[in-house]
């Protein structure tokens, strides 16, 4: 995985495992996404990059509703436009 149940957590400010039955799936899900939008499978690349774009999606998808989700939204692109652009120098 790209993030830990224990990052996740911190991504979220969120304590304890009470709502790991939400966490889980929306962590494991991550990866899939990342290689669809950038076509690159960021599990076996440690970039730093890729863990921070995590965090973010994370959030966006975790707090849908949020005040923050438009400009949390536009962070995210920045960051899979850069993903994509380093994915494909590790293909070439």
């Amino acid at each position: 995985m790209i993030l830990t149940i224990e990052e996740a957590r911190e991504a979220l400010r969120i304590d304890g495992a009470d709502n790991d039955v939400i966490i889980i799936p929306l962590v494991q899900a991550i990866p899939n996404y990342l290689k669809a939008t950038t076509g690159c499978s960021w599990m076996d690349v440690e970039n730093p990059l890729a863990k921070v774009a995590a965090k973010f999606i994370l959030q966006l998808w975790y707090y849908p509703q949020s005040e923050d989700a438009v400009r949390i939204q536009r962070t995210i692109d920045t960051l899979l436009l850069t993903l994509s652009a380093e994915a494909r120098e590790l293909i070439s």
